[in-house]
């Protein structure tokens, strides 16, 4: 992979649930636990981490077709009870994260997450890992159009008042490439989360790295 062609970079947007943290395992049983308390088919592993990086409406959709909004409730409900108070999977921050924010906030780089989790969750994140002060701003799920509609980005972008052109997304989901490709915007693929290289690469990134320290290499 190339390095970045963009005059300067003035702004990078991470994805948060397997970029910054390592959450996809806890995401995948809480899914599976709560569709089973709901008696719905519980998707495989593999369905579950596809649906990662959309919002919970419409991964419901493609994970359980023809759910009833009583069966949704139900769904909503236990799998945020699950995910928070009864699944004990670590869900810590993949390394180097924090070394990556702090290096490129030196270097005067707005920082911004745009997330398929809701608002409520992201915040939560931000007060248990302690990284809220490294972000200018974020999107969740519950602020914008699901990943992978761009609105998130366009959101982030407005208010930065940075290009595109000038704007990387991170992430590692084909939800994450797909809209930042829909935008013009550069993207960097990340394989210790959901996809891995061969699905990355569909969308053109200028770059795909297995660990956040590599994405320096790609923005100097």
């Amino acid at each position: 992979m190339q390095q970045i062609a963009v005059e300067k970079v003035a702004l990078v947007v991470f994805d948060w649930d397997g970029t910054v943290m390592d959450s996809v395992g806890r995401i995948v049983s809480s899914l599976r636990a709560a569709a089973g308390i709901a008696k719905l088919k519980v998707p495989t592993e593999h369905a579950a981490k596809q649906i990662i990086g959309l919002s919970l409406d419409p991964a419901f959709d493609i994970l359980f077709p023809g759910i009833t909004e009583a069966q949704r409730a139900l769904m909503f409900q236990h799998y945020r009870d699950h995910y928070m108070l009864h699944d004990t999977t670590p869900t810590p921050l993949f390394s180097g994260v924090e070394q990556v924010l702090s290096q490129l906030k030196d270097s005067n780089i707005k920082l911004a997450v745009a997330t398929g989790k809701q608002r409520r969750g992201l915040n939560r994140m931000f007060d248990e890992t302690g990284l809220a002060k490294y972000f200018d701003t974020s999107r969740c799920a519950d602020e914008a159009q699901s990943k992978p509609h761009p609105d998130m980005l366009q959101q982030i972008l407005h208010q930065l008042d940075v290009p595109a052109q000038q704007a990387i997304m991170v992430g590692d989901t084909s939800h994450d490439m797909k809209m930042a490709q829909a935008i013009a915007m550069p993207r960097v693929g990340v394989t210790h989360g959901v996809h891995g290289r061969e699905v990355l690469s569909q969308f053109e990134p200028k770059a795909i790295i297995d660990s956040l320290p590599e994405l320096m290499d790609h923005i100097y």
